[in-house]
């Protein structure tokens, strides 16, 4: 009975002691764990960018003048010389009372000024008819050589002059005629009205086949010379414009393959880099940062099957293809670290962290290529804490 008692003390001693000890250990941390995999790698520049036409035109009116109202709406084709709209004269201003008495007053004067010529031309035809009756008569003495040539020559002088003075008589009637109708049309075409019936009017035409993009007038009313009416362009010109950080534009060349996404559809568009500006400008950020941006201008591999889906303005979000492989290792950038100027990762071997030199190489996003130090299916940390240690137990 003794010797139970003692082992039986001994065993509970000893399971004290264990259980001591694994109270004492420390519990494993906790952490997300991440395995590493061998898949498609995409190196890219990812950028915001708006569609644009290649070329577009805006029709506006040539001449100050009436706009009749546009039929035409945003969206509609229109093909090349097509009448686009119409622009009529400007009605003619309204008088006020003191100008209004001033026409009637100049109408009444035209009428007496009219009536004034004709007398004059009257007069003149008269004096005409007389002299040429008197040079006839001296015509017959002549010949029978009963008066001088001198004399002759002043009658003829004065038949010539009478008749000039009847031409210029109906000239000034025909003046004042054309004076009493301009004051009678300054009388009746003053109420500030457009003119009744039919009128001269400007068709403008379109400068080339495509869509109303944008219609800046619609109601009729005056309009000033250069005014924009409508905007067309041809979406089978349909580009995008992707302003690019300049440390990434560098990167990027003509041909260069571009997925163009975020549109609001579920396929990704292809398209390829067809020009970097030459020169950039300044844009500040929504952190109140400057930022140096250089325009890249991308085409539609499909521009049909883009337009299908797209207009002018649409925002997409442009990938730039730098480098792509198939079957290459990746892990999530924020598994990497630096130790002395050297890359490393933890990984977990037997429920511990041990630290892996690596060598990574490209990076796309939130992944980055391992070009030595690691094998597809081991597990790696993301986001290791400072608690994490060299053989620290780790539980994920």
């Amino acid at each position: 009975m003794k010797l139970r008692g003692k082992i039986f003390w001994g065993v509970a001693m000893l399971a004290a002691g264990v259980l001591l000890v694994w109270a004492l250990m420390p519990a494993p941390v906790p952490v997300s764990a991440t395995e590493v995999r061998a898949g498609p790698f995409v190196e890219s520049v990812d950028e915001e960018g708006r569609t644009r036409l290649r070329d577009s035109f805006s029709i506006s009116a040539p001449i100050s003048g009436f706009l009749q109202r546009v039929q035409l709406e945003a969206g509609d084709p229109v093909d090349l010389g097509q009448v686009v709209f119409r622009l009529e004269p400007l009605p003619v201003p309204a008088l006020d009372a003191r100008s209004l008495e001033q026409a009637r007053e100049n109408l009444s004067a035209s009428r007496a000024r009219l009536d004034t010529a004709r007398a004059h031309l009257e007069t003149a035809r008269a004096e005409a008819v007389f002299a040429e009756s008197e040079f006839q008569r001296y015509q017959q003495l002549r010949e029978r050589e009963l008066v001088s040539a001198t004399e002759m020559e002043r009658v003829r002088s004065v038949r010539d002059r009478r008749q000039s003075e009847v031409r210029a008589a109906e000239h000034a009637v025909e003046v004042a005629r054309f004076e009493l109708e301009s004051a009678r049309a300054v009388l009746e075409i003053s109420s500030g009205q457009r003119p009744e019936g039919e009128q001269t009017l400007l068709e403008v035409r379109s400068p080339a086949s495509g869509l109303v993009l944008q219609r800046h007038r619609c109601c009729e009313g005056a309009i000033n010379a250069g005014e924009t009416v409508l905007e067309v362009g041809d979406l089978a010109a349909l580009e995008v414009q992707v302003d690019l950080l300049s440390m990434d534009a560098v990167r990027v060349r003509p041909g260069m393959r571009v997925e163009i996404s975020g549109w609001g559809g579920p396929t990704v568009l292809e398209g390829r880099v067809r020009r970097v500006e030459p020169s950039g400008f300044t844009r500040v950020s929504a952190l109140g940062v400057d930022e140096q941006r250089v325009p890249v201008i991308v085409d539609f591999t499909d521009v049909t099957e883009a337009a299908g889906y797209l207009g002018v303005g649409f925002r997409v979000e442009a990938a730039f293809v730098l480098w792509e492989g198939d079957s290459v290792i990746q892990v999530p950038t924020s598994a990497l670290f630096r130790v002395d100027g050297r890359w490393a990762v933890f990984v977990v071997e037997d429920g511990r962290a041990r630290q892996r030199w690596v060598e990574p190489g490209r990076r796309s996003g939130m992944d980055s290529q391992i070009e030595s130090g690691l094998q597809p299916g081991e597990l790696v940390l993301v986001h290791p804490g400072d608690r994490i240690r060299e053989g620290v137990r780790v539980a994920h």
